[in-house]
């Protein structure tokens, strides 16, 4: 079940709402498990197994090691957490990378592992890696352990962000499980960022993405120079939209129930190095990779050398989290290279510079990143890249550059506005009275015109739902 789905708009998210708020207070995260649960088996029932797997692991390991702690056995204590987290990357593992060992092995004839074909369960990589944080954060002593099986359960299990993410740390959710604000206020609110969100997925990313699909379809030997570019342009805005509107409906299904999620995005195609960008981009996953692998190697407290391992580490594991492919790989290592160069030296000269060459060398570095991540067939990625950089065998440009560009130009132009802050900006400069009067004419109008895009189309893809 997605977001942008009519049953979910007008079915399931209504009947969610109505039985969350006819519930005695007491009983709203039993409701709340219950229908993430049903949410989460909607298309695959036979992984909520995997769900009370999770629910099950991290409980039981959470109480060991407070358990362990309340005893003094700090030894016992961090064998239950090295326990906990061997389970739950061992469940990530034979899911999402089996099979990828298996067929990189077999190439080069190694037979050993059998090729299981395994549907790869959605958002894994995400609430694997929410529920890894909450037996760290107990032995950390940065939240309190649950004993509450129904409270633990609905942190696992909750449907706003448990696909998609954002990634949650157990300790920014701890008391909100406990305790949380209703008011009529933080509903609207949510309701507003909802549709924000959903407006971004169906009006901007699924349009874009068309003529994204356009161009990765096209033999690699017929791009032209300006057709790659403008290909992975259009994928760049794509992904930003049907990411980053994901994250605006999660958190503002999160205030429709009460939560408060913290923010995923804060424009990064305006970031002046690969460094900023991923201080933009996917914030959460960042923070994640940051406080539980970056600092515990050492952080940058180390010698140059340690420094640039610790890099490599964090990079390769970011890349390959996407997805079980080379490709991913290269893409995380192709950044760890940018931020090193970046942390050396270049950080330097771009602090001197004007600021458009900033911006000009962000954007330029993040495309061809996104060329990396998108063309997942190595002989098609290097094919994508020559022309990209003149080195393809079709020239420069081409009458089917021209014929796109005119045709999709208007809603480029819309994307390109509305990845940077300016629409914001304007909206808070805008006068309280007029603000009061276009708020509910806005949202309807969003909601309407999504809703008609959605039912008179048929091209409504997810591209994080595979992570």
């Amino acid at each position: 079940m997605i977001f942008s789905a009519p049953y979910f708009l007008f079915l399931y998210l209504c009947v969610v709402l109505v039985l969350y708020y006819i519930a005695p207070l007491h009983l709203r995260n039993l409701v709340l498990l219950i229908v993430s649960l049903i949410f989460y088996g909607w298309g695959e029932p036979v992984y909520i197994i995997i769900m009370f797997l999770s629910i099950a692991i991290d409980y039981t390991h959470g109480m060991l090691v407070t358990r362990c702690k309340a005893k003094g056995n700090l030894k016992g204590a961090k064998l239950a957490v090295a326990s906990s987290m061997f389970f739950n990357l061992a469940l990530l593992f034979f899911f999402k990378y089996w099979d990828f060992v298996a067929r990189s092995l077999q190439a080069v004839g190694l037979n050993f592992m059998p090729i299981l074909n395994l549907e790869l369960p959605i958002g894994i990589s995400f609430y694997t890696f929410q529920t890894m944080s909450y037996t760290i954060d107990v032995y950390r002593e940065d939240a309190r352990c649950q004993r509450n099986i129904i409270n633990f359960g609905t942190f696992v299990t909750l449907f706003p962000q448990l696909i998609a993410g954002p990634i949650l740390q157990y300790k920014d959710l701890d008391s909100q499980l406990e305790y949380r604000e209703h008011t009529v206020d933080k509903f609207a609110s949510g309701v507003q960022r909802f549709t924000v969100g959903l407006a971004k997925k169906v009006l901007l990313a699924n349009s874009i993405g068309q003529l994204w699909d356009v161009y990765l379809a096209t033999p690699g030997a017929q791009l032209t120079t300006a057709g790659a570019w403008l290909g992975i342009l259009a994928f760049a805005l794509q992904l930003y939209f049907d990411f980053s509107g994901y994250s605006d409906m999660a958190i503002g299904l999160g205030r429709m129930l009460g939560f408060e999620f913290l923010e995923n995005f804060n424009y990064p195609y305006l970031a002046k190095s690969a460094t900023e960008f991923w201080r933009r981009w996917h914030i959460s996953l960042g923070s994640w990779f940051r406080e539980y692998l970056y600092i515990p190697l050492g952080g940058n407290r180390v010698s140059k050398g340690r420094l640039v391992f610790n890099l490599l580490v964090v990079w390769a594991a970011t890349g390959i989290w996407h997805g079980a492919s080379w490709n991913f790989l290269f893409w995380g290592l192709y950044y760890a290279a940018l931020i090193i160069f970046e942390r050396f030296w270049f950080s330097k000269v771009l602090e001197k510079a004007p600021n458009w060459v900033g911006h000009v060398y962000g954007l330029f570095i993040v495309l061809v990143g996104w060329a990396l991540f998108a063309v997942e067939d190595p002989s098609a990625l290097v094919l994508y890249l020559q022309a990209m950089f003149g080195l393809g065998g079709a020239g420069l440009v081409d009458s089917t550059f021209f014929y796109y560009l005119r045709n999709y130009l208007p809603i480029l132009v819309i994307a390109m506005v509305a990845a940077t802050p300016l629409a914001s900006n304007l909206w808070h400069k805008a006068p309280q009275r007029a603000k009061a009067v276009a708020l509910p004419v806005l949202v309807m109008a969003g909601l309407l015109l999504a809703t008609a895009y959605l039912v008179d189309g048929t091209y409504n893809p997810f591209l994080y739902f595979r992570f």
